[in-house]
Protein backbone atom coordinates (compact mmCIF):
# COMPACT_ATOMS: atom_id res chain seq x y z
CA UNK A 1 0.00 0.00 0.00
CA UNK A 2 2.69 2.33 0.59
CA UNK A 3 4.73 1.47 -2.28
CA UNK A 4 1.52 2.37 -4.50
CA UNK A 5 0.95 5.35 -2.51
CA UNK A 6 4.34 6.71 -3.32
CA UNK A 7 3.64 5.55 -7.27
CA UNK A 8 0.85 7.53 -7.01
CA UNK A 9 2.19 10.86 -5.43
CA UNK A 10 5.01 10.38 -8.12
CA UNK A 11 2.47 10.58 -10.72
CA UNK A 12 0.60 13.32 -9.75
CA UNK A 13 3.77 15.59 -8.81
CA UNK A 14 5.56 14.47 -11.98
CA UNK A 15 2.50 16.56 -13.90
CA UNK A 16 3.25 20.03 -14.88
CA UNK A 17 -0.25 21.16 -14.01
CA UNK A 18 0.36 20.30 -10.14
CA UNK A 19 2.33 22.98 -10.53
CA UNK A 20 0.01 25.41 -12.01
CA UNK A 21 -1.80 25.24 -8.88
CA UNK A 22 0.84 26.20 -6.72
CA UNK A 23 2.00 29.16 -8.74
CA UNK A 24 -1.61 30.64 -9.30
CA UNK A 25 -1.90 30.56 -5.47
CA UNK A 26 1.64 32.27 -5.12
CA UNK A 27 0.39 34.54 -8.09
CA UNK A 28 -3.34 35.19 -6.49
CA UNK A 29 -1.80 35.70 -3.06
CA UNK A 30 0.92 37.68 -3.82
CA UNK A 31 -1.23 40.47 -5.78
CA UNK A 32 -3.93 40.62 -3.13
CA UNK A 33 -1.00 41.52 -0.39
CA UNK A 34 0.23 44.19 -2.95
CA UNK A 35 -2.37 45.63 -3.49
CA UNK A 36 -3.51 45.96 0.30
CA UNK A 37 0.02 47.10 0.78
CA UNK A 38 0.05 49.92 -1.73
CA UNK A 39 -3.73 50.70 -0.99
CA UNK A 40 -4.28 48.89 1.94
CA UNK A 41 -5.00 52.36 4.35
CA UNK A 42 -8.06 53.87 1.96
CA UNK A 43 -9.47 50.35 2.01
CA UNK A 44 -9.63 50.50 5.59
CA UNK A 45 -11.03 54.11 5.51
CA UNK A 46 -13.69 53.16 3.54
CA UNK A 47 -14.93 49.89 5.67
CA UNK A 48 -14.41 51.41 8.93
CA UNK A 49 -16.16 54.92 7.92
CA UNK A 50 -19.22 54.51 10.01
CA UNK A 51 -17.58 53.08 12.47
CA UNK A 52 -14.49 55.60 12.95
CA UNK A 53 -17.48 58.82 13.52
CA UNK A 54 -18.44 56.44 16.88
CA UNK A 55 -14.86 55.35 18.01
CA UNK A 56 -11.35 56.03 17.73
CA UNK A 57 -9.68 53.36 16.27
CA UNK A 58 -5.58 53.08 16.78
CA UNK A 59 -2.84 50.77 16.16
CA UNK A 60 -1.81 48.62 13.20
CA UNK A 61 -5.36 47.68 11.87
CA UNK A 62 -4.24 46.48 8.51
CA UNK A 63 -2.09 43.46 9.76
CA UNK A 64 -1.27 40.33 8.67
CA UNK A 65 -4.30 38.56 10.44
CA UNK A 66 -6.82 40.77 8.52
CA UNK A 67 -4.99 40.31 5.52
CA UNK A 68 -5.01 36.44 5.75
CA UNK A 69 -8.55 36.56 6.37
CA UNK A 70 -9.11 38.65 3.58
CA UNK A 71 -7.38 36.16 1.64
CA UNK A 72 -9.26 32.95 2.78
CA UNK A 73 -12.31 34.57 1.92
CA UNK A 74 -11.32 35.50 -1.95
CA UNK A 75 -9.46 32.70 -2.44
CA UNK A 76 -10.95 29.53 -0.74
CA UNK A 77 -13.95 29.92 -3.28
CA UNK A 78 -11.47 29.21 -6.22
CA UNK A 79 -9.38 26.50 -4.98
CA UNK A 80 -11.79 23.68 -5.61
CA UNK A 81 -11.11 24.34 -9.32
CA UNK A 82 -7.23 23.46 -8.92
CA UNK A 83 -7.87 20.73 -6.59
CA UNK A 84 -10.54 19.54 -8.93
CA UNK A 85 -7.60 19.95 -12.11
CA UNK A 86 -5.69 16.94 -10.24
CA UNK A 87 -8.62 14.73 -8.43
CA UNK A 88 -10.74 14.38 -11.56
CA UNK A 89 -7.91 13.27 -13.35
CA UNK A 90 -6.96 10.53 -11.31
CA UNK A 91 -8.76 7.74 -12.68
CA UNK A 92 -10.12 9.30 -15.93
CA UNK A 93 -6.44 10.22 -16.83
CA UNK A 94 -5.03 6.67 -16.56
CA UNK A 95 -8.47 5.28 -18.43
CA UNK A 96 -7.28 7.96 -21.45
CA UNK A 97 -3.65 6.96 -21.58
CA UNK A 98 -3.89 3.12 -21.49
CA UNK A 99 -2.56 2.61 -17.98
CA UNK A 100 -5.63 2.22 -15.71
CA UNK A 101 -5.54 -1.82 -17.21
CA UNK A 102 -2.27 -2.51 -16.80
CA UNK A 103 -2.01 -1.07 -13.33
CA UNK A 104 -5.21 -3.46 -12.31
CA UNK A 105 -3.15 -6.78 -13.90
CA UNK A 106 -0.65 -5.87 -10.81
CA UNK A 107 -1.45 -8.33 -7.68
CA UNK A 108 -3.38 -5.37 -5.57
CA UNK A 109 -7.15 -5.03 -5.25
CA UNK A 110 -9.49 -2.50 -6.65
CA UNK A 111 -9.98 -1.50 -3.51
CA UNK A 112 -6.32 -0.67 -2.54
CA UNK A 113 -5.48 1.27 -5.74
CA UNK A 114 -8.54 3.74 -4.54
CA UNK A 115 -7.26 4.43 -1.08
CA UNK A 116 -3.80 4.91 -2.85
CA UNK A 117 -5.49 7.70 -5.32
CA UNK A 118 -7.69 9.15 -2.82
CA UNK A 119 -4.71 9.34 0.10
CA UNK A 120 -2.11 10.98 -2.75
CA UNK A 121 -5.60 13.54 -3.71
CA UNK A 122 -5.72 14.17 -0.19
CA UNK A 123 -1.86 14.47 0.48
CA UNK A 124 -1.99 16.79 -3.01
CA UNK A 125 -4.51 18.82 -1.17
CA UNK A 126 -3.41 19.18 2.36
CA UNK A 127 0.42 20.57 0.62
CA UNK A 128 -1.55 23.14 -1.70
CA UNK A 129 -3.16 24.22 1.79
CA UNK A 130 0.01 24.44 3.38
CA UNK A 131 1.43 26.01 0.66
CA UNK A 132 -1.52 28.95 0.78
CA UNK A 133 -1.32 29.27 4.38
CA UNK A 134 2.54 30.16 4.46
CA UNK A 135 2.04 33.00 1.79
CA UNK A 136 -1.18 34.28 3.57
CA UNK A 137 -0.91 34.09 7.06
CA UNK A 138 3.45 33.90 7.61
CA UNK A 139 4.77 36.07 4.80
CA UNK A 140 1.77 38.38 5.58
CA UNK A 141 3.80 38.82 9.03
CA UNK A 142 6.67 39.57 7.59
CA UNK A 143 5.54 42.57 5.17
CA UNK A 144 2.47 43.72 7.43
CA UNK A 145 3.19 43.04 11.48
CA UNK A 146 0.59 41.75 13.90
CA UNK A 147 -1.41 43.31 16.33
CA UNK A 148 -5.20 43.00 17.25
CA UNK A 149 -7.79 41.99 14.67
CA UNK A 150 -11.17 43.49 13.53
CA UNK A 151 -13.25 40.81 11.97
CA UNK A 152 -15.57 43.00 10.23
CA UNK A 153 -19.64 41.92 10.45
CA UNK A 154 -22.83 43.14 8.87
CA UNK A 155 -24.33 44.95 11.61
CA UNK A 156 -20.67 44.39 14.34
CA UNK A 157 -17.20 44.02 14.66
CA UNK A 158 -14.89 41.94 16.61
CA UNK A 159 -11.79 42.15 18.37
CA UNK A 160 -9.29 39.43 18.48
CA UNK A 161 -6.42 39.85 20.55
CA UNK A 162 -2.99 39.00 19.14
CA UNK A 163 -2.41 36.31 21.63
CA UNK A 164 -5.52 34.57 20.95
CA UNK A 165 -5.41 34.12 16.90
CA UNK A 166 -2.76 32.07 15.46
CA UNK A 167 -4.91 28.69 17.22
CA UNK A 168 -7.82 29.88 15.60
CA UNK A 169 -6.12 30.32 11.79
CA UNK A 170 -4.43 26.65 12.45
CA UNK A 171 -8.53 25.48 13.32
CA UNK A 172 -9.24 27.42 10.35
CA UNK A 173 -6.79 25.92 7.86
CA UNK A 174 -7.95 22.62 9.22
CA UNK A 175 -11.28 23.20 9.34
CA UNK A 176 -10.60 24.18 5.47
CA UNK A 177 -8.77 20.75 4.97
CA UNK A 178 -11.88 19.03 5.41
CA UNK A 179 -13.92 21.05 2.92
CA UNK A 180 -11.39 20.82 -0.17
CA UNK A 181 -10.75 16.99 0.62
CA UNK A 182 -14.52 17.06 0.05
CA UNK A 183 -14.31 18.67 -3.29
CA UNK A 184 -11.56 16.36 -4.03
CA UNK A 185 -13.39 13.04 -3.03
CA UNK A 186 -16.30 14.46 -5.21
CA UNK A 187 -14.15 14.75 -8.27
CA UNK A 188 -12.58 11.45 -7.75
CA UNK A 189 -16.14 10.21 -7.58
CA UNK A 190 -16.81 11.46 -11.11
CA UNK A 191 -13.93 10.92 -12.47
CA UNK A 192 -14.57 7.11 -12.10
CA UNK A 193 -17.10 7.72 -14.72
CA UNK A 194 -15.24 8.97 -18.01
CA UNK A 195 -12.58 8.41 -20.06
CA UNK A 196 -10.39 11.61 -20.71
CA UNK A 197 -10.27 14.32 -17.45
CA UNK A 198 -12.51 17.50 -18.94
CA UNK A 199 -15.44 15.82 -17.74
CA UNK A 200 -14.55 14.99 -14.30
CA UNK A 201 -13.32 18.08 -13.90
CA UNK A 202 -15.83 20.17 -15.69
CA UNK A 203 -18.55 18.24 -13.97
CA UNK A 204 -17.20 18.59 -9.65
CA UNK A 205 -16.80 22.33 -10.70
CA UNK A 206 -20.49 22.63 -12.31
CA UNK A 207 -21.72 20.95 -9.31
CA UNK A 208 -19.91 22.84 -6.54
CA UNK A 209 -21.39 26.37 -8.87
CA UNK A 210 -24.87 24.87 -8.67
CA UNK A 211 -24.63 23.59 -5.08
CA UNK A 212 -23.16 27.48 -4.09
CA UNK A 213 -26.27 28.83 -5.57
CA UNK A 214 -28.55 26.67 -4.09
CA UNK A 215 -26.69 27.14 -0.49
CA UNK A 216 -26.98 31.31 -1.00
CA UNK A 217 -30.61 31.24 -2.37
CA UNK A 218 -32.78 32.58 0.45
CA UNK A 219 -36.14 30.71 -0.92
CA UNK A 220 -37.98 28.53 0.99
CA UNK A 221 -38.55 25.85 -1.38
CA UNK A 222 -34.37 25.14 -0.99
CA UNK A 223 -34.27 25.52 2.82
CA UNK A 224 -34.62 22.06 3.53
CA UNK A 225 -31.99 20.86 0.89
CA UNK A 226 -29.56 23.32 2.14
CA UNK A 227 -28.47 21.56 5.46
CA UNK A 228 -27.40 18.50 3.23
CA UNK A 229 -25.53 20.33 0.90
CA UNK A 230 -21.63 20.12 1.87
CA UNK A 231 -21.23 23.66 -0.25
CA UNK A 232 -23.27 25.03 2.80
CA UNK A 233 -20.72 23.77 5.11
CA UNK A 234 -18.10 24.76 3.63
CA UNK A 235 -17.60 28.43 5.04
CA UNK A 236 -17.58 26.96 8.55
CA UNK A 237 -13.99 27.65 9.23
CA UNK A 238 -15.43 31.26 9.63
CA UNK A 239 -16.59 30.52 12.94
CA UNK A 240 -13.65 30.49 14.75
CA UNK A 241 -13.32 34.13 14.80
CA UNK A 242 -16.47 34.82 16.60
CA UNK A 243 -15.77 34.89 19.98
CA UNK A 244 -18.43 35.00 22.79
CA UNK A 245 -18.82 37.84 25.00
CA UNK A 246 -19.31 38.68 28.91
CA UNK A 247 -21.96 40.85 30.78
CA UNK A 248 -19.42 44.12 29.75
CA UNK A 249 -19.73 43.28 26.00
CA UNK A 250 -16.00 42.05 25.83
CA UNK A 251 -14.59 39.21 24.26
CA UNK A 252 -13.59 36.17 26.30
CA UNK A 253 -10.09 34.98 24.80
CA UNK A 254 -10.28 31.19 24.11
CA UNK A 255 -13.60 30.97 23.19
CA UNK A 256 -15.78 30.49 19.98
CA UNK A 257 -19.61 31.47 19.83
CA UNK A 258 -21.27 28.59 18.06
CA UNK A 259 -18.11 25.94 17.95
CA UNK A 260 -21.59 23.23 18.34
CA UNK A 261 -22.56 24.96 14.72
CA UNK A 262 -18.50 24.80 13.68
CA UNK A 263 -18.16 21.16 14.73
CA UNK A 264 -21.42 20.48 13.23
CA UNK A 265 -20.51 21.35 9.83
CA UNK A 266 -16.99 19.40 9.97
CA UNK A 267 -18.86 16.31 10.84
CA UNK A 268 -21.40 16.88 7.92
CA UNK A 269 -18.58 17.39 5.61
CA UNK A 270 -17.00 14.58 6.58
CA UNK A 271 -19.98 12.17 6.34
CA UNK A 272 -19.79 13.57 2.49
CA UNK A 273 -15.73 12.42 2.54
CA UNK A 274 -17.20 9.15 3.47
CA UNK A 275 -19.59 9.02 1.02
CA UNK A 276 -17.72 9.61 -1.99
CA UNK A 277 -15.22 7.50 -0.88
CA UNK A 278 -17.18 4.67 -0.38
CA UNK A 279 -19.32 5.05 -4.06
CA UNK A 280 -16.00 5.51 -5.81
CA UNK A 281 -15.00 1.98 -4.63
CA UNK A 282 -18.49 0.38 -5.50
CA UNK A 283 -18.56 1.74 -8.44
CA UNK A 284 -14.37 1.32 -9.58
CA UNK A 285 -15.16 -2.73 -8.23
CA UNK A 286 -17.54 -2.94 -11.14
CA UNK A 287 -15.89 -1.02 -13.74
CA UNK A 288 -14.96 -2.52 -16.68
CA UNK A 289 -11.73 -1.55 -17.46
CA UNK A 290 -11.56 -1.48 -21.33
CA UNK A 291 -8.68 0.69 -21.99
Amino acid sequence: MWKLLQIELFKIFKRPRTYISFAAITALVGIIQFGLKLDGTAYMEFMLRDLSMSFDIEGNILNAYLVCFIILQLLLVHVPLLISLIAGDLISGEANMGTLRLLLTKPISRTEVVFAKFLAATIYTLLLLLWMAILALFVSLLVFGSGDMLNLKSDYIVQLKSNDIMWRYIAAFGFAAIAMITVASLGFLLSMFAENSIGPIVATMSVIVVFTILSTLDIPIFNAIKPYLFTTHMIGWKGFFDVKVNADNEAIAGTVQNLGKVMQAAGILVLHIIGFLTASILVFRKKDVLS
